[in-house]
C-alpha cells in the first residue's frame, strides 16, 4: 500500500505514531497503561543538576542506568513501546537515543519528524514507559550509519564539517532548530517529558588546540541553549582523552556565561577477553583516566560496549555473526565490566546497544551489514536474551540501595586468595560499605574476605564464579531492618503490603551468607527451598546461610521489629522471571511471566500487562489493599500464599503454535534495460561538472563523475557514455570508489563486459570505509567498429564513510571516478557521460512515508516494482532455486497472507540460503520497504527481520527481491522462506498501539 503522508498521518493518529503500512488493521488509540515505575511527564517543572557523585533531580540523587536504542533502526513506531517497555523491565531507568540528521532531512532546509521519523512520539513513548531520556543529536553521530549521520546533500556543499566554518554551521543551525523544536517541550526540567540530558557533537577528538574546535563547541552550546534546551549538556569524549572537559570552551546561555551546567562524559569498548579497566576511582587518574578528567562532575560513561558491530563477511566474529558477539559479551561479561564501572564511580552509565535493531534501506555505514543486532541484550527480533537478567539485577540494585549513589573509595582490602580483584567503597553519609569482587580467571574461586562492619571487621566465606563478579555490602537497609552484611547482591528491599520484602540474588549453586540486626531472637520459618539460620544474642544478629537454587523463601518476624520480613534468595534462573515494579500506591513484585510490562493499581485491583512464552505461573506481592489481579485485561483467579502473595490458581497461557506459509507463486522480470544501446537516456543528468565539493580529487581532463555532485546519494547509480566512431582499444579501465562490497558491471552496446567488486574485508580491514579500485575489462572486437556506441555501467556505491577524524571523509567520492581506454592505435573516444540514480528530493516527493533512504537508482525502483500495488501479472512465472546465469539485474515478486492470532506478538524473518559459491546479491523489499541487502557468497547475514507494522501479521503482504548477479556463476536466489524468530502471548496491546 503506497501511502501518502496525509494517509500515514491519519492512520498513525498524529503524535501517537502507530505505523500503518501495507496492512488493514485498525488503530487502537485508547489510553496507555501506567508505566511500571520511573519518571513521568506530568507538567511539573523540576531542577536537574549534579555534583561530583551523581545527578540531582529536585535535590535527590539519581544514578542513571541507561541503554541505547535508535528509533531510526526500528522503522515501525508501533514497536517502539515494545522495546522501551522491555528496557524498563530489564532494570534500566533511562534510554539514550541518537538522532540521525540524514534520517530527517532529504534536502537543505527540509525536515521531517512524522511517521517513522516522529522523534517526538518516541520521546513520548519513553516517558510513558517510565524512562529518562538522553538525547544525542550530533550533528555528527558516527553510529555506523551512512556518513556518520550527515545527510547526502551535505556532501555536495561547501565548508568543512565538524568545524566553525560558517556555511557548515548555517546548515547545522537549521538542523538543530528542527530537532530542538521537538526536544525542548519534552524536557524533564519543564515537566513536558523526561529528557534529562542532551549531548553536543560526538567523539570529537579533532581541533583540540587552536580556536576551531572551541568555537565549534561553543557555537553548539549557545545554539541549543537559545533553542530552549535547559537540561545539563555534555560531550562524549572519544575514549579517555580528557578532551572538552568543563571550562575547555566557552559555555554561554541566553543570560550570559553559564557554569555548572555542563558535564564531561567518555566512552569505552574494551575487548571481552581483556581485564576490565579502571576508568575512575581505582585507575591511573588524571586527564586520561576516564572520570578523573573531570573530578567535579559525576562519572559519566556515555557509551560502554554492550556488544560490537560486525562487517561484511563476518571477520569480526569468524563468520558466526552476532550470536558470537552475544556469546563473548555474555552475562558474566556484563557483571565483570559493569560492576567494575560502578566501583569506579560511574553513576551515569549507558550500555551501547541495549537493542540494536536494523540498519534498513541505505542507512548502514560501510563497516556494517543490514543487521545491527550488536549482540545486545534485546536481540534484533525484539527477544530479551539471557543478558537482560544481569541488567535487571544491576538496575534494580541501584534503585534498592540508595547508598550506591554516593560512594567514595574506601580502605584497600584483599581476599585471602589474591587472584580475586576487590574494590571497597563506602558512603560517607550512611557508613554503608560496598564491595565488588571480580574473578578474571577460568575457574571458580572459593576464599574468604574481611568486611568492614560497625564493630570492626568480619571474615566471611566467599565464592566467585569463573569470569564473573558480584557486589555485596554491609550496613545496608533491608526494609525497616538493617542488613548487617551480605554476600548476596541486593535487588529489592522495602515495604510491600503488610510486610517488608528483601530480594537478594546470585549465581546458581553459589553459597551466600547474610546477617540481620535483631535486638532479640526473631521467629524464622522456611517457606520454600533450603537454608540454615542461627541467632547470636551477643551480637544481636540473625545469620542466614544458603546455597542458591531456584527461589528460597524465609519469613522473619519479631526480633524487636513489628513488621514481618519476607526474605527471598534467588539464583539467576529464578531471577529471570522476577519483576520488581512500582505503582502509584506502592511497590510490587511479580513472579512467573516472561516479561512484566506495566503495573497499575486501581482500588483493590492490580492491573498487569506482560508476555508469556510458555504456560507460566503468576504470583504477585502487591501494594496494601490489593485483593484482585488482572493480566492483559482478564481477571486472574488467585489464592493467598504463606509468602503474603496472591498466586494464580491456574497457569497463564502461553502462545499457540504458529505456522507460516510457504513462499510460492513467484514472478520475475529483467531489471536492467539501461544496459541496452537503444535505451532512452536523453532525460538523464549530463556529467558536465569540472569541480567538486568531494574530498576526492577530480581526475585531470575528465568530467566529475561522482554521484553525490549530481544529487544521487543513496543506492545504485547508472552511467551511460555515448560516442560515434571506431576505436582500436584492447580494454577499458573503469576507476571507481565505494564503501565495503561495492561493485560495478559494464556493457558495451548491450554486450556484457564483466564487472568488479571490492574485496571481502579481512579482520584487519573490518573498519575500512572507502575502497578504490580500477576494473580492467577486455573489449570485444565486434564492438569497436564505426557507428554509435554506448557504454553502460551500473555501480553500487554501498555507503559513504563516517567522519570520525573530522577530515571530511564522508565527502570521499562514490561512484565512477574515471574511465580510460587502453589503445592499440589511434585516439580514444570522447564520450558524453550521463548518469541516473535516486534523486533524494524526487524520491521523497513520490514516497514521503518511506523517504530517501529507502530506494536507489535501479529501473525497477524508479518505476515502483518494489511497491505493493505494482501490477506484475505480465511477469514470467519463476521457481526457486533460480538457475539463471548472466550479468545483470532480475526482479522477483510474490505475495503471502499471514493469520497470526490476535493477542500474539510474533517476530517474523525472511531467511535466504543457497550454495555459497554462487555470486549474487539481493535487495529485499517488504510492502515497499527496503529491509536489507543479502550477499550470498559473502554473508554472514542470512535472516532478515520483518518488523510488524511494515509486515501485516493479519493480512496480505508483498515481497520483492532485486537480484544483482555478475555473471561469473549461476545466479540465485536459492531457498527463500519465512522464519518464526519469536512469539509471545501479550505484546504491546496494553499501549493502545496497533498496526495497519
Amino acid at each position: 500500500m503506497d501511502l501518502s503522508r496525509r494517509r500515514f498521518t491519519v492512520l498513525s493518529g498524529g503524535a501517537v505514531a502507530g505505523l500503518a503500512i501495507g496492512t488493514n488493521l485498525s488503530l487502537d488509540t485508547g489510553p496507555a497503561q501506567a508505566a511500571a515505575a520511573g519518571p513521568v511527564a506530568d507538567g511539573v517543572a523540576r531542577t536537574v543538576g549534579f555534583d561530583r557523585y551523581s545527578l540531582l533531580v529536585d535535590g535527590e540523587r539519581v544514578p542513571i542506568w541507561s541503554g541505547e536504542i535508535h528509533p531510526f533502526r526500528l522503522p515501525s513506531p508501533q514497536l517502539w513501546p515494545d522495546v522501551l517497555q522491555k528496557l524498563r523491565a530489564s532494570g534500566f531507568n533511562a534510554v539514550s537515543v541518537y538522532v540521525a540528521w540524514n534520517y530527517h532531512s532529504p534536502a537543505p532546509g527540509v525536515y521531517d519528524f512524522t511517521g517513522v521519523r516522529d522523534l517526538g512520539a518516541f520521546l513520548d513513548d519513553a516517558a510513558r514507559a517510565g524512562l529518562y531520556v538522553i538525547v544525542r543529536p550530533g550533528p555528527y553521530i558516527n553510529a555506523e550509519v551512512d556518513a556518520g549521520g550527515y545527510p547526502g546533500w551535505l556532501q555536495a556543499t561547501a565548508g568543512t564539517a565538524r568545524t566553525d566554518n560558517a556555511t557548515y554551521l548555517a546548515h547545522v543551525d537549521e538542523y538543530l532548530s528542527a530537532v530542538d523544536a521537538v526536544v525542548a517541550p519534552r524536557q524533564y526540567s519543564t515537566g513536558g517529558g523526561t529528557v534529562l540530558l542532551y549531548q553536543l557533537e560526538n567523539e570529537y577528538a579533532s581541533y583540540i588546540s587552536g580556536s576551531t574546535g572551541k568555537n565549534y563547541l561553543a557555537h553548539l552550546y549557545a545554539k541549543v541553549r537559545a533553542d530552549g534546551i535547559t537540561v545539563p549538556l555534555f560531550h562524549n569524549d572519544k575514549g579517555r582523552n580528557g578532551y572538552w572537559t568543563p571550562g575547555s570552551f566557552p559555555t554561554s546561555g541566553p543570560d550570559g556565561t553559564e557554569t555548572g551546567r555542563y558535564l564531561y562524559a567518555f566512552d569505552g569498548y574494551p575487548s571481552p577477553s581483556s581485564t576490565p579497566p579502571d576508568w575512575g576511582y581505582f585507575g591511573a587518574g588524571g586527564s586520561k583516566g576516564g572520570s578523573t578528567a573531570s573530578p567535579d562532575t559525576p562519572g559519566f560513561m556515555a557509551e560502554f560496549g554492550g556488544g560490537w558491530f560486525d562487517c561484511w563477511g563476518g571477520a569480526e566474529f569468524a563468520g558466526q555473526g552476532y550470536a558470537a558477539a552475544r556469546a563473548t559479551r555474555d552475562a558474566g561479561y556484563e557483571r565483570r565490566f559493569y560492576l567494575t564501572n560502578l566501583a569506579n564511580g560511574i553513576k551515569i552509565h549507558n550500555v551501547y546497544m541495549a537493542f540494536g535493531g536494523t540498519s534498513w534501506g541505505w542507512l548502514p555505514a560501510p563497516v556494517v551489514y543490514t543487521s545491527y543486532d550488536y549482540g545486545a541484550a534485546i536481540d534484533e527480533a525484539r527477544n530479551p536474551t539471557a543478558k537482560t537478567t544481569p541488567m535487571k539485577q544491576i538496575g534494580s540494585l541501584l534503585t534498592a540501595v540508595p547508598d550506591l549513589a554516593k560512594l567514595d573509595r574506601a580502605a584497600d582490602t584483599a581476599a585471602a586468595d589474591p587472584a580475586l580483584t576487590v574494590y571497597h567503597l563506602s558512603n560517607p553519609d550512611t557508613a554503608a560499605h560496598v564491595y565488588v569482587v571480580r574473578n578474571d580467571h577460568t575457574a571458580d574461586i572459593s576464599t574468604t574476605l574481611d568486611l568492614a562492619v560497625a564493630e570492626g571487621t568480619l571474615t566471611v566465606p566467599l565464592q566467585v564464579s569463573a569470569k564473573d563478579a558480584r557486589l555485596f555490602g554491609t550496613g545496608i537497609a533491608l526494609g525497616s531492618r538493617q542488613l548487617h552484611h551480605t554476600t548476596a547482591q541486593p535487588m529489592l528491599q522495602g515495604r510491600i503490603g503488610r510486610q517488608d520484602v528483601g530480594l537478594l540474588v546470585g549465581r546458581p549453586g553459589a553459597p551466600v551468607q547474610l546477617a540481620l540486626s535483631c535486638a532479640e531472637q526473631p521467629a524464622v520459618a522456611l517457606i520454600e527451598g533450603a537454608a540454615d539460620w542461627s541467632y547470636d544474642p551477643a551480637g544481636a544478629l540473625l545469620t542466614v546461610t544458603a546455597t542458591l537454587s531456584g527461589l528460597t523463601r524465609l519469613s522473619v518476624s519479631g526480633g524487636g521489629n513489628p513488621v514481618p520480613l519476607l526474605l527471598l534468595l534467588a539464583d539467576d534462573d529464578a531471577c529471570a522471571t522476577l519483576w520488581p515494579t512500582r505503582t502509584a500506591t506502592g511497590t510490587a513484585l511479580v513472579r512467573g511471566p516472561a516479561l512484566l510490562r506495566t503495573a497499575h493499581a486501581e482500588g483493590q485491583v492490580l492491573h498487569l500487562t506482560g508476555d508469556t512464552t510458555a504456560p507460566s505461573d503468576l504470583e504477585v506481592w502487591a501494594p496494601r489493599g490489593v485483593e484482585r489481579v488482572t493480566w492483559n485485561g482478564e481477571t486472574v483467579p488467585t489464592r493467598a500464599t504463606r509468602s503474603g502473595s496472591l498466586a494464580a490458581r491456574r497457569s497463564l497461557a502461553g502462545p499457540p503454535a504458529i505456522t507460516l506459509p510457504a513462499l510460492t507463486g513467484w514472478r520475475s522480470a529483467a531489471g536492467d534495460p539501461e544496459s541496452a544501446p537503444g535505451y532512452p537516456d536523453s532525460t538523464w543528468t549530463v556529467a558536465d561538472r569540472t569541480t567538486s565539493f568531494s574530498s576526492t580529487p577530480v581526475p585531470a581532463g575528465g568530467p566529475v563523475l561522482f554521484a553525490d555532485d549530481y544529487g544521487f546519494h543513496y543506492g545504485d547509480v547508472w552511467y551511460r557514455a555515448s560516442w560515434t566512431g571506431a576505436s582500436d582499444a584492447s580494454s577499458l579501465q573503469l576507476s571507481y570508489q565505494t564503501g565495503t562490497q561495492g561493485l560495478l558491471m559494464a556493457w558495451l552496446d548491450g554486450v556484457p563486459l564483466g564487472g568488479h567488486r571490492m574485496p571481502v574485508p579481512t579482520l584487519a580491514q573490518a573498519t575500512t570505509q572507502t575502497w578504490t579500485a580500477t576494473a580492467t575489462l577486455p573489449l570485444p572486437a565486434a564492438q569497436q567498429g564505426d557507428g554509435d556506441h554506448v557504454l553502460s555501467v551500473l555501480v553500487r556505491p554501498m555507503a559513504r564513510s563516517e567522519d570520525g577524524g573530522a577530515n571530511d571523509a564522508q565527502k570521499s567520492a562514490r561512484g565512477l571516478v574515471s574511465a580510460a581506454f587502453t589503445l592499440n592505435s589511434g585516439s580514444a573516444p570522447a564520450p558524453v557521460w550521463r548518469l541516473q540514480g535516486a534523486d533524494t528530493v524526487a524520491v521523497t516527493a513520490a514516497d514521503p512515508v518511506r523517504g530517501p533512504l529507502n530506494s536507489g537508482g535501479l529501473d525497477g525502483e524508479r518505476n515502483g516494482w518494489h511497491l505493493p500495488r505494482f501490477d506484475d501479472r505480465r511477469w514470467s512465472p519463476a521457481v526457486f532455486p533460480a538457475t539463471a546465469s548472466g550479468q545483470g539485474v532480475t526482479w522477483y515478486r510474490t505475495g503471502f497472507r499471514l493469520r497470526i492470532p490476535e493477542g500474539l506478538d510474533a517476530s517474523v524473518g525472511l531467511t535466504l540460503t543457497d550454495d555459497p559459491t554462487r555470486a549474487y546479491r539481493v535487495q529485499l523489499f517488504l510492502n515497499g520497504w527496503n529491509l536489507g541487502q543479502y550477499i550470498n557468497d559473502v554473508g554472514p547475514q542470512h535472516t532478515f527481520v520483518l518488523p510488524t507494522g511494515i509486515l501485516d501479521p493479519h493480512g496480505d503482504n508483498t515481497l520483492a527481491l532485486a537480484v544483482l548477479a555478475d555473471g561469473t556463476t549461476p545466479s540465485g536466489p536459492g531457498t527463500v522462506a519465512l522464519s518464526l524468530l519469536g512469539s509471545v502471548d501479550g505484546g504491546t496491546g496494553g499501549t493502545g498501539r496497533s498496526g495497519d
